[in-house]
């Protein structure tokens, strides 16, 4: 169904995570089956022209084509960014405006976090027959289910939804584009979010799992391991939730780091060394002081 045709995948990243984005683009480029094209689109905030070349140098131009969009230009006219108080970046909310500036005659777009590396060929997750599902996804787990104590759900009873509805990571998401925009649901997530923002521990998942519950096709943990947890075979794609392997402070599976390292080496940040918590930590705090900004 898909050869020949390019797949699209979209990701979301600022100036200071381009570096895992281009790690992530050569390992999906060197699992990919031969002959298959992908098309890029990086939702940018605030990248710089510099590190624009150094992506654009790094990747292979005869399978990615990239595609910049700015954040503002993603999000649709009448649409605003919910303003949680978290510490995570408003380019979090990104995924939920890419069905409204990805062709239309693209029915089927996954989603990546930058902070992954795959390790098998993105072309089986288009695979999958969706149907009437909006997403695809990957059970997250350390959380489980909605009536988890510390990163469900929390008010799952006044919403009128079982505390065992199971609940997804939104870190990989294969979008059904006709489907999410046939029902609304951005806005109906962003409703969700701000009506709920004392229990949005993490805003984005909050909104997705709520709307689409039980709405969902649950693809195998292997397409979303984390790298907090040790694999009992090898996994189809690592996601360095938590501390990421640009930093000095990464302590968790040290195989994964070397992997990422291998993938980054063969990009123009090949000389690359991780770095201190300072820099982690003055990230976030420019997050929130975005987030306040907005708020004034």
């Amino acid at each position: 169904m898909y050869k020949n045709a390019p797949l699209t995948v979209v990701v979301a990243s600022d100036n200071h995570y381009l570096i895992l984005l281009a790690a992530l683009i050569k390992s999906i480029e060197a699992n990919l089956r031969k002959g298959q094209p992908i098309n890029v689109y990086v939702i940018e905030d605030h990248v710089s022209a510099d590190n624009k070349k150094k992506l654009q140098d790094s990747v292979d131009a005869s399978i990615t084509t990239l595609y910049w969009q700015k954040m503002a230009e993603v999000i649709p006219e009448g649409m605003q960014l919910p303003l949680d108080r978290s510490s995570y970046p408003l380019n979090i909310y990104m995924r939920l405006f890419i069905p409204y500036f990805i062709p239309e005659t693209v029915e089927e777009v996954l989603y990546l976090d930058v902070d992954m590396i795959v390790q098998h060929d993105i072309t089986t997750l288009f695979e999958n027959d969706l149907g009437k599902r909006i997403v695809a996804a990957v059970l997250d787990p350390r959380i489980i289910t909605f009536d988890n104590s510390w990163g469900g759900v929390m008010n799952y009873q006044e919403l009128g939804l079982p505390g065992t509805t199971r609940y997804f990571n939104t870190g990989l998401l294969l979008m059904n584009t006709k489907e999410w925009r046939a029902n609304d649901i951005t806005t109906k997530i962003i409703k969700c979010i701000e009506d709920n923002k004392k229990f949005a521990n993490y805003p984005d998942q909050y909104g997705l799992n709520v709307v689409l519950a039980n709405n969902w096709l649950e693809l195998s943990p292997l397409w979303n391991h984390f790298s907090t947890i040790d694999p009992t075979e090898p996994p189809h794609l690592i996601h360095f939730v938590e501390r990421k392997p640009i930093y000095q402070s990464y302590q968790f599976n040290q195989d994964f780091k070397k992997i990422f390292y291998q993938y980054l080496q063969q990009t123009a940040w090949k000389n690359f060394r991780p770095i201190g918590e300072s820099s982690r930590y003055w990230k976030k705090i420019k997050n929130i002081l975005e987030k306040l900004r907005k708020m004034v």
